[in-house]
C-alpha cells in the first residue's frame, strides 16, 4: 500500500501541535502490526463493527509482520522460511479462535466468511504455540535430535573432566563452562598450552583466554554433520508447505486484508477498555459540543464543557488560564473523532462534527534560520488556510506580533472571508478589540477563562457569552514579579485605560444580552402569532362543522316528522308503530362516550408505596422508571409498581434494632435472557434483597458467549449498594455465577 508521505507528515505535525503524541504512541502499542491511524472506507460501517466488537470479551491478537514479502515469494513459487509460514499460521489460528466461539450478530456474520482450507490444518500441526517446528512428528528428525543431545552430553562430560584435572587447575580462572559465539569454552590464564590443547576463541577484558579444547572437536564435527542433515529435512518441509500455501494465495491475500481491518477495530476497543476511554466518531455536520472532555496530555484536569455550534469561537481571559489548552482540546477532540481514537468524554452528551482538514496555527513562527518576523510568519500561515474549504482552524494568540488595533481590523476581515469559505474557526486572544468587533454577530460565540479574584489564581474553567479580562498585573505578581514594579505599572497604565477595558467588556456583554433578549422576545411573539392563527383556524373549522351538523339535524328532524304524519294517516296501530320505529331509526343517535381512565401521575417528592414499604420519589427517569428512597435506601423501580399513599411524612428518627445477620439463600437465575432483560430482572432482584435485609446473594448468568457475563459484571460494578462481588466456588456455579455482597 502506497503511503502519502506529505499527508503523513502533516498529520504528525498536527499531533505534536495538539500535544497528542504520547496518547497516540500509547494507542499504537495496541496494534498487532504497523498500520495507518485512519481507516479507509465507510466510517459509519467501521464504527458499527467497532461497537459490536466492544460488546465482546476477547484476547488480543499476536504481533503479526507484514505479508508483502510473503505474498511476493508465493507468487513466484519461492520457498518460505518457517518464520514466514508461521506468520500466516498465526493469523489463521486467530480467526479460527473467533470462528470457534460461534458469535452472533455482526462479528459472527463476519467470521462466517472465513472458510479455512484443510491444508492449513495439515501445516498448523507442525508448529508449536510459540512457532517452533514440532520435531516429534518426524521420526528421522526426532532421532537426529537425540543423537545431537547425546554428543552434547559427551562434550559436557569431557569439559567437566578437564575442569577437575590437577594439571589444569593452576591455569583455570574459574570452574565455569562459557559459551562464546556458540562455542563451549574454558577461561584460562596464559601458558595454558603446556597442559591444554585447543583453539583460542576470544580474549577476556582481564587478558585471559577463552579456549575450546581439542577433546570436544570430534563431537562438534558430528553435531555439525547432523545439523546439516536436519537442515535438508527442514528445507523439504518448507518446500512442501510453501507449495500448499501457493495454492491458497487468494485466501492468504484475503485474510491479510481482513486482519488489517480487524487490527484497526481491536486496537481501538482494547485501548478504550484498558484506559477507561470512550469511543466516538464524527457526525455528518460541523457542530462541536463537548461534555466532560479531558485532554489526554492533562492529568487530574477539570473536564471541559463547550458548545461550539457557531462558526467562530473567541476565547479571551486570564493569562495561563487554559485558553490554549481549550483550543487544543477542541481541535484534538475533532481529530480523535475523525480517526475514531478513544478519548475521555461523555459520549452520550457530546457531538463532534466531521472536518476534512484540521489546521492549527499555534507556535511562534519567528526563527533565526528562516529570517522572518512573528507577524510575517503568521501571515504566511494564514495564506495557506485560504486554499482549504470546510476546515476546522485553530489560531492561538491571533493578534501576535503586531499592533492590536490594526490587527483587530485585519483579522475581522480575514475571519469573515474564512467563514464564507466554510471554515469553522476557534481563536484565543488577550486583546479585546477584535472580540468587541465580533461580539454582536450571530455566528460568533464568546468564551472567557474565569479568574478567582479572591484567591488571585485562574480556575481553569470557562464561561460562555462574555469577554474576559487578561489579569496581566495579577499574573505577573503570581509568577514572582516584585509587587512594587507591578504597582508602578498600574500607575503608568492609568485608571482611564482600565476603565476603557471595563467599558469594552461590559458594553459587549450588554449588547449580547440585549440581542439575546430580543431574540427571546421575537421567538415568543412568533409563537403567539402562530397560536393566534391556529386558534382562528380552529374557530373557523368548528363554525363550519357546527353549521353542517345543524343542517343535518334539520334534515333528520323533517324526515322523522314526515314519517310520523304518514303513520298517523294510516290509522292502523301496527302501521303507526312500524312508521314510528322507522322514524326513530332516522333520528340522529346520541353518541355515548366511554369514560376515559386518567393515568396516575407521579411527581418528585410524592409519598408512594412500593410493595409493603413506603418511600419518597427522588427523581423520574423517562416515562416508566423512578428513583425512590425506602428506609434510607435508594432504589430504581418501575412506576407501575408504585401506588399513591396519603401517609404523612414524619421527621427522620433513629431506631435501634437488633437483627440476625442473614447469609446466602437468595438466588437469581438469568439463563436464557438477553442482556437488557437480564439487567432489569437483576435490578429488581437486588432491590428486593436489600429491602428484605439480605447481605449476600448469588446470581447465575452462565458462561456461553460471555456477553451476559460481561453485562452483569459492568452492572454490579456501578451499582451503589454492591460492596463487592466475585466468581462463585466451583461446586455452585464457578465462572458461571457471581457471589454478591450488599
Amino acid at each position: 500500500m502506497q503511503v502519502d508521505t506529505s499527508n503523513k507528515s502533516k498529520t504528525e505535525l498536527l499531533i505534536n501541535q495538539l500535544d497528542l503524541k504520547e496518547h497516540i504512541t500509547l494507542f499504537q502499542q495496541f496494534f498487532a502490526r504497523d498500520t495507518a491511524l485512519y481507516i479507509e472506507g465507510d466510517q459509519e460501517l467501521h464504527f458499527r463493527y467497532i461497537k459490536a466488537l466492544d460488546k465482546i470479551e476477547f484476547k488480543a491478537p499476536p504481533k503479526i509482520s507484514n505479508f508483502s514479502n510473503i505474498k511476493n515469494h508465493l507468487k513466484k513459487r519461492g520457498v518460505l522460511h518457517f518464520e514466514q509460514i508461521f506468520e500466516i499460521i498465526k493469523v489463521v489460528r486467530y480467526f479460527r479462535y473467533f470462528k470457534n466461539r460461534e458469535l452472533d450478530g455482526l462479528i459472527g456474520e463476519w467470521m462466517n466468511k472465513f472458510v479455512i482450507d484443510e491444508k492449513f490444518n495439515e501445516i498448523d500441526q507442525y508448529f508449536t504455540h510459540d512457532g517452533h517446528f514440532n520435531e516429534s512428528l518426524d521420526e528421522t528428525l526426532y532421532g537426529l535430535s537425540a543423537r545431537i543431545k547425546e554428543h552434547k552430553n559427551n562434550m559436557a562430560d569431557s569439559l567437566k573432566r578437564l575442569l577437575n584435572t590437577s594439571k589444569l587447575a593452576s591455569y583455570l580462572v574459574d570452574s565455569q563452562i562459557h559459551f562464546i559465539n556458540d562455542e563451549e569454552c574454558l577461561l584460562v590464564r596464559g601458558g595454558f598450552n603446556h597442559v591444554l590443547k585447543g583453539a583460542i576463541v576470544a580474549r577476556s577484558s582481564g587478558g585471559f583466554f577463552y579456549v575450546s579444547p581439542d577433546s570436544i572437536l570430534k563431537s562438534k564435527e558430528q553435531i555439525r554433520y547432523i545439523e546439516q542433515e536436519r537442515e535438508v529435512i527442514f528445507y523439504n518441509y518448507a518446500k512442501e508447505f510453501s507449495s500448499k500455501l501457493a495454492e491458497l494465495q487468494h485466501f492468504i491475500a484475503f485474510i491479510d486484508k481482513e486482519f488489517d481491518r480487524f487490527d484497526n477495530y481491536q486496537a481501538r476497543v482494547l485501548f478504550a477498555k484498558a484506559q477507561n476511554l470512550q469511543l466516538i466518531k464524527s457526525k455528518s455536520d460541523s457542530k462541536i459540543i463537548l461534555n466532560s472532555f479531558i485532554h489526554p496530555a492533562l492529568h487530574k484536569a477539570k473536564p471541559i464543557h463547550v458548545d461550539f455550534s457557531k462558526n467562530i469561537l473567541m476565547i479571551t481571559g486570564v493569562n495561563a488560564g487554559g485558553k490554549t489548552m481549550l483550543l487544543k482540546s477542541i481541535l484534538a477532540s475533532a481529530f480523535m473523532a475523525k480517526y475514531i481514537i478513544p478519548m475521555a468524554i461523555d459520549e452520550n452528551k457530546s457531538h463532534i462534527g466531521s472536518f476534512k482538514n484540521i489546521l492549527a496555527i499555534i507556535d511562534d513562527p519567528q526563527n533565526v534560520k528562516n529570517d522572518i518576523s512573528t507577524f510575517a510568519g503568521r501571515m504566511q500561515e494564514f495564506s495557506k488556510i485560504f486554499t482549504y474549504n470546510g476546515a476546522l482552524v485553530g489560531v492561538d494568540e491571533i493578534e501576535l506580533g503586531t499592533d492590536s488595533d490594526e490587527a483587530a481590523a485585519l483579522f475581522k476581515v480575514i475571519l469573515d472571508d474564512l467563514v464564507n469559505r466554510g471554515q469553522k474557526i476557534v481563536v484565543t486572544t488577550h486583546h479585546k478589540r477584535l472580540a468587541a468587533l465580533m461580539a454582536d454577530r450571530d455566528d460568533v460565540e464568546l468564551m472567557a477563562a474565569i479568574y478567582d479574584e479572591e484567591l488571585r489564581i485562574p480556575t481553569y474553567e470557562f464561561m460562555q457569552g462574555i469577554i474576559g479580562k487578561s489579569y496581566a498585573f495579577e499574573t505577573a505578581s503570581r509568577y514572582g514579579i516584585p509587587n512594587k514594579l507591578v504597582h508602578e505599572a498600574k500607575i503608568v497604565y492609568g485608571d482611564n485605560s482600565e476603565k476603557l477595558n471595563l467599558l469594552i467588556e461590559r458594553g459587549s456583554q450588554l449588547e449580547r444580552e440585549l440581542k439575546q433578549k430580543h431574540k427571546i422576545v421575537d421567538e415568543h411573539l412568533a409563537k403567539l402569532e402562530a397560536k393566534k392563527l391556529d386558534l382562528k383556524e380552529q374557530k373557523e373549522k368548528a363554525f363550519t362543522e357546527f353549521h353542517a351538523q345543524k343542517e343535518a339535524l334539520k334534515r333528520s328532524y323533517q324526515e322523522a316528522i314526515d314519517a310520523a304524519k304518514i303513520a298517523a294517516k294510516a290509522g292502523d296501530s301496527v302501521a303507526i308503530h312500524r312508521a314510528m320505529n322507522k322514524a326513530n331509526q332516522q333520528l340522529p343517535k346520541e353518541e355515548k362516550k366511554e369514560p376515559t381512565v386518567q393515568p396516575i401521575k407521579f411527581e418528585v417528592g410524592d409519598t408512594v408505596k412500593y410493595h409493603s414499604k413506603s418511600g419518597t420519589i427522588l427523581s423520574l427517569t423517562g416515562q416508566d422508571d423512578a428513583m425512590i428512597e425506602v428506609e434510607g435506601m435508594r432504589l430504581r423501580v418501575k412506576m407501575k409498581q408504585l401506588k399513591h399513599t396519603q401517609i404523612i411524612k414524619r421527621k427522620s428518627q433513629t431506631d435501634v434494632k437488633v437483627s440476625v445477620e442473614k447469609k446466602a439463600g437468595l438466588k437469581c437465575d438469568l439463563h436464557g435472557l438477553r442482556s437488557d432483560e437480564a439487567l432489569e430482572v437483576l435490578d429488581k432482584f437486588l432491590s428486593d434483597a436489600l429491602i428484605s435485609g439480605w447481605d449476600e446473594v448469588i446470581v447465575y448468568h452462565g458462561m456461553g458467549t460471555g456477553k451476559l457475563s460481561y453485562a452483569v459484571k459492568n452492572f454490579l460494578t456501578t451499582h451503589p449498594k454492591v460492596k463487592k462481588f466475585e466468581d462463585a466456588p466451583a461446586h455452585i456455579g464457578g465462572f458461571g455465577a457471581k457471589i454478591v455482597t450488599l
